[in-house]
């Protein structure tokens, strides 16, 4: 039996890792500070460290008391977040950092591993705390892994595109699956090609404990669905898979309303119209952002197929009160929106 740690582990990723890793025949540990509801409670297969991981003290504390195999980061948002977990976790057999796609700094397609360059990070960059330096964040800490390797340290990194899937307190994808629940019609920015690479969290989780088993001390590991779909065909696919009914473990179908629904194409001049702008719709992005998963898939790993994925999240979706609704543009604005489209 291997010793996991788990630092985070309750909300969105790490809770999927804890799974995975249980579905493993790991021993897990997760530290947090119990903001939020530990899913895990219950089980008497994880144990919890309360503690701040911010607090080196109680870092080491909990590395004491672990005195976890493998250890996975799902909350180091700082460098100074790595560079301290790498030295307190010197000796383990591998230290696995959760960094992010948008550690790239520069537009190709796709972004690869070892050739799309990282973003810079300046000293108050790397203390800040606003999203407009999450990637610059994420990439300084990429480096303080390979630095770490460089002193000889089993660290590692993953960086996942946008993850999505059940317990997905961000409600990123939750606005969209609303919008297809509750209306017959609905509006996709421009014309419906737009390309944002997304990460099924299960496959995330997955992806994390195959790079601490099979990789490389200072490697880095894009994580992402291995089959991309544009934002019109999401729609679509979560439209096809709430039409229908998924299937429970008993091989039993759920009763899930029928759901069809016409995808509208609006272009600057019409959602200006309604006072709104394609930036207001949550996951749409000028330029493709796809990232090349084929590093990560030469160590066995593989992706959940699409539409397995989105059934499991909708059907969780259903079962939570996530609408989205931070998201949302303004169903008013966009009904001016669709009474103009109607017209030409």
């Amino acid at each position: 039996m291997t010793d996991a740690l788990v630092i985070g582990g309750t909300r969105f990723i790490g809770r999927h890792l804890v799974s995975d890793l249980l579905e493993h025949d790991y021993d897990v540990t997760i530290f947090n500070r119990g903001n939020h509801e530990n899913p895990f409670s219950d089980d008497d297969r994880v144990d919890r460290i309360e503690g701040d991981r911010t607090n080196d003290s109680a870092l080491e504390a909990a590395a004491s008391e672990a005195d976890p195999d493998i250890v996975i980061d799902c909350v180091a948002y700082y460098p100074r977040d790595v560079r301290a977990a790498t030295e307190i976790f010197a000796d383990v057999d591998a230290y696995v950092y959760i960094s992010s796609g948008d550690a790239y700094g520069r537009e190709e397609i796709p972004k690869r591993e070892d050739e799309t360059p990282m973003r810079p990070c300046s000293s108050e960059q790397a203390i800040d705390d606003s999203s407009d330096t999450y990637g610059n964040r994420k990439a300084e800490g990429d480096r303080a892994v390979f630095a770490a390797a460089e002193r000889g340290v089993n660290a590692m990194s993953v960086r996942p595109c946008i993850v999505y899937g059940p317990h997905d307190y961000t409600e990123r994808l939750d606005f969209w699956i609303d919008r297809v629940l509750e209306y017959d019609r609905v509006i996709v920015p421009g014309d419906g090609t737009n390309l944002w690479h997304r990460a099924y969290v299960e496959d995330v989780a997955s992806a994390l404990r195959i790079v601490a088993e099979e990789g490389e001390p200072g490697e880095v590991y894009n994580v992402g669905d291995r089959r991309l779909v544009t934002l019109e065909e999401m729609v679509e696919l979560i439209a096809r898979v709430a039409r229908g009914a998924t299937a429970d473990s008993s091989g039993e179908r759920s009763d899930l309303r029928a759901t069809d629904v016409e995808v509208v194409h609006a272009g600057p001049r019409e959602l200006e119209a309604g006072g709104l702008s394609a930036a207001d719709y949550i996951l749409y992005r000028d330029y493709p952002h796809v990232l090349s998963t084929a590093k990560l898939a030469e160590l066995g790993w593989e992706s959940t197929p699409l539409e397995a994925a989105m059934e499991r999240t909708v059907e969780e979706h259903r079962e939570s009160d996530r609408d989205g609704s931070e998201h949302d543009p303004g169903r008013e604005a966009e009904e001016r929106v669709l009474g103009i489209l109607d017209t030409i």
